[in-house]
């Protein structure tokens, strides 16, 4: 019997991806109503913090469970899809 690939939940996210999300609606703001550059450069910081913090929270999902389970099947080819994946992530992470 074919085990169901079950992919894992990043629900608890959505607070941080509604936050990013509005951070940039803030930036929009600031745009339309001309505020000064540095601010709204703070404020995109500040957006692109929220969203790193999404990405790097999910990194760390897919190696604990994804990665994991490559393991613990002694799937040595999916493994080595897995490890090849992380490579490529951690090689355009900026």
């Amino acid at each position: 019997m074919e085990e169901t690939k079950k992919n894992p939940n990043h629900i608890s996210e959505i607070g941080k991806i509604n936050r990013a999300i509005g951070q940039l609606e803030g930036v929009k703001k600031m745009i339309e109503d001309g505020r000064y550059c540095v601010e709204i450069l703070q404020q995109l910081k500040a957006a692109r913090s929220a969203t790193k913090s999404v990405e790097l929270s999910i990194l760390k999902r897919h190696m604990q469970m994804c990665l994991t389970k490559a393991v613990k099947n002694q799937d040595e080819a999916e493994l080595l899809v897995k490890i090849d994946e992380l490579q490529n992530l951690i090689k355009n992470f900026d």
